[in-house]
């Protein structure tokens, strides 16, 4: 079994100790605060380390959950250290430096893993399946709704804190990148920290991606909607787990030159109960020791930090910002206008 050293024991942090605990991959662990690394080394009975020590020990494996303005400074010392890592999203802050990142992995030839927890849902994974084996048809557009009540932050904004699951998500069915993204924002605690977003995201092949997040929401609400021409499908994280997974083969008919919505009832997809973190942890350990690919590697962290980046530049301009430049002999206006009405 691969050890790890886990690199931060807070308000998540805590949750990847008891995680790799329970796998029996736990050796270390490491806080900025002594009393947090003391607790932990108390509870799950393992070294409470420096961090110089754990870089320089033999523990092939690091795990950090540490503040995301230092994901970057530790990513790449670990690295430097030849260990395998895994950190929480984000990757880093700045582009170059996430692409920096993956190239010092690879030369390293170490495993590099972001924590999208969401990838590794079963319920996310079931609709993945759903839309990958055709049970959706040719899919039109999908959203995601991130809300709730707080957690609210002074040192990112909501874009930051909450979107990184719903991009990674769709991201995943669309296959790709988006062509072109249009985000809008909106402060209401602190002048220049965005409260709620929305995102638009414009895929080749017309599919489109919509977010909505926010933490000045009433209640709490994660929900994926996939919509094919087939059929739809929810996930919705909020329910129980009969229900999370839901099919709906709604139709289209077409008469004449008129559109008529033909409804059908919702039908349960079964699921089997598991926790998303423990198959994330799994997911680390097995792509160390099997040499296996890994779902949310450095490369689609990276890829998460272009289209956050491409949102955060149109939230500040007001303007589409395209990835992969708008389709060839397209009028700007029309393919703005589209990314809108998509």
């Amino acid at each position: 079994m691969t050890k790890v050293a886990v690199i931060g024991c807070g308000y998540w942090g805590k949750n990847l100790v008891r995680n790799f605990h329970q796998l029996g991959a736990l050796a270390a662990v490491h806080d900025a605060d002594p009393a947090t690394g003391a607790a932990m080394s108390a509870e799950f009975a393992v070294a409470a380390l420096d961090l110089e020590t754990i870089l320089g020990s033999d523990i092939p494996a690091v795990v950090i959950a540490a503040p995301a303005e230092h994901h970057a400074f530790l990513v790449r010392r670990a690295l430097q250290a030849f260990k395998h890592v895994f950190v929480e999203k984000p990757l880093a802050l700045d582009l170059d430096e996430a692409e920096q990142l993956c190239a010092l992995a690879e030369a390293n030839k170490r495993v590099l893993m972001v924590g999208h927890l969401l990838q590794y849902h079963p319920g996310f994974l079931k609709v993945k399946e759903l839309c990958d084996t055709g049970a959706l048809g040719r899919l039109r557009y999908a959203y995601s709704n991130r809300l709730n009540f707080g957690k609210l932050r002074r040192e990112e904004n909501v874009l930051w804190s909450f979107a990184p699951h719903d991009v990674s998500m769709i991201l995943a069915l669309a296959g790709d990148l988006p062509q072109a993204v249009w985000a809008t924002a909106s402060c209401y605690l602190q002048p220049t920290m965005a409260d709620m977003t929305t995102v638009h995201l414009r895929f080749a092949g017309a599919l489109g991606g919509h977010i909505f997040v926010s933490w000045l929401n009433p209640f709490k609400e994660q929900k994926l909607v996939v919509v094919g021409e087939r059929a739809m499908a929810i996930f919705d994280d909020g329910l129980d787990w009969s229900e999370k997974v839901q099919l709906f083969p709604h139709q289209v008919e077409w008469r004449g030159n008129i559109p008529v919505a033909r409804k059908a009832a919702g039908v349960p997809v079964p699921l089997e109960r598991r926790e998303p973190l423990a198959e994330e942890c799994r997911h680390f350990l097995a792509g160390i020791a099997l040499g296996a690919s890994i779902r949310t590697d450095g490369r689609e962290g990276l890829d998460i930090l272009r289209v956050l980046d491409a949102a955060e530049r149109s939230m500040r301009s007001g303007t589409v910002e395209y990835l992969a430049g708008p389709p060839s002999g397209a009028e700007p206006g029309s393919w703005t206008q589209t990314v809108l009405m998509g």
